[in-house]
């Protein structure tokens, strides 16, 4: 199951509707990514795999601030 760990996102379920209406299950995986985040306080590399939102948010706040707020530090 793709979840991230820093936003919650995880997968939605929905349905496929045809033209004559028949509803088959589908579900909608989050846009997770594999990225290495150099670290300033540890002075490496960490590899995470995060939603695209999460990137996002990492690339504005940074990441020691970012996992403060999720509750990982």
């Amino acid at each position: 199951m793709a979840k991230c760990k820093i936003t919650g996102k995880g997968p939605l379920v929905g349905h496929r509707v045809s033209h004559s209406n028949i509803k088959t299950k589908h579900r909608q995986q989050p846009n997770m990514q594999r990225k290495r985040i150099w670290d300033e306080t540890t002075s490496s590399w960490v590899t995470l795999r995060l939603s695209t939102t999460a990137l996002r948010t990492i690339q504005k706040n940074g990441l020691r601030a970012v996992l403060k707020d999720a509750g990982l530090e």
